[in-house]
């Protein structure tokens, strides 16, 4: 694996793997209407060969196949591919940066949900995935609209911004992290680079339960997401005052079916 890569790689082998690899049955279960809705939109077919870029710990890669693909998944993750792995031996999944891999397959398609945001130098890499794909293949992903368009992760991190010291210099929109695609411009504009034709943004909004209990809300918003960040930062009295303050906001969408969260993500698609 390349080293531009270097401090992803690190950060989804440590702490940030470890996290989802534990959290696996609830976020895949939160997840499930975009999962559905983009592999829907994939069309995968018998016969065909997929490539599921940051395929975590399997569930895409797996869904996919039971559609009659033939499904490889390559993530930089070890602890996430080791649970892929023990939840199918009919994927073959790959530990690599598919950033620069150089992929002996030339694929049908390359899908990803939720993991193409998160390279050091994009541009670089979909013209290392658009070489991956047959002459006629096709890309499609799925990445999420801007934080304020994303309540369920955007309103906890508002909720403890007030404790957290602010950076000297403003954080670059565009760095690796979950809303680095947020604005559908500067993704047409790297696929347009990389060589990609025809392609769309389309905008698909939906709910997510995110919990069925407050508690159960608390603790997944202290392990993934900008308050879980945040709060590794804070100091045990300070720490007590923001899920105080993570806690009331959640509060305020519980109900007797548990607490759902607005989210809009882009469906993006396009042809070699």
């Amino acid at each position: 694996m390349g080293e531009e890569n270097q401090e992803q790689i690190e950060y989804w082998n440590d702490r940030a793997g470890a996290t989802w690899t534990e959290m696996q049955e609830r976020l895949d279960a939160m997840l499930a209407p975009i999962s559905n809705e983009v592999i829907k939109r994939l069309g995968a077919t018998s016969g065909e060969q997929i490539l599921d870029v940051g395929c975590g710990c399997g569930d895409t890669s797996i869904a996919i196949h039971e559609a009659g693909a033939s499904v490889v998944g390559v993530d930089i993750s070890a602890p996430m591919l080791a649970r892929a792995r023990s939840r199918s031996s009919s994927v073959e999944f790959i530990e690599a940066d598919a950033a620069n891999h150089k992929f002996t397959t030339q694929f049908d398609a390359v899908f990803s949900r939720f993991g193409v945001m998160f390279f050091a130098e994009p541009n670089k890499a979909f013209k290392n995935l658009r070489g991956a794909l047959k002459p006629d293949g096709r890309l499609q992903f799925v990445c999420w609209q801007p934080p304020q368009h994303n309540p369920w992760m955007s309103i906890t991190g508002r909720a403890v911004q007030r404790f957290l010291s602010q950076p000297d210099t403003k954080p670059d929109p565009k760095a690796p992290g979950p809303f680095a695609f947020a604005e559908p411009a500067y993704v047409q504009e790297i696929l347009t680079q990389a060589g990609f034709n025809n392609i769309e943004v389309q905008s698909y909004t939906c709910a997510l339960k995110i919990a069925n209990t407050l508690s159960e809300a608390i603790v997944m918003q202290t392990k993934i997401g900008p308050a879980a960040r945040a709060l590794v930062e804070l100091e045990p009295a300070q720490r007590n005052e923001a899920l105080q303050a993570v806690e009331a906001v959640l509060a305020e969408h519980s109900s007797d079916a548990g607490i759902a969260l607005d989210s809009a993500v882009w469906m993006v698609s396009a042809t070699a």
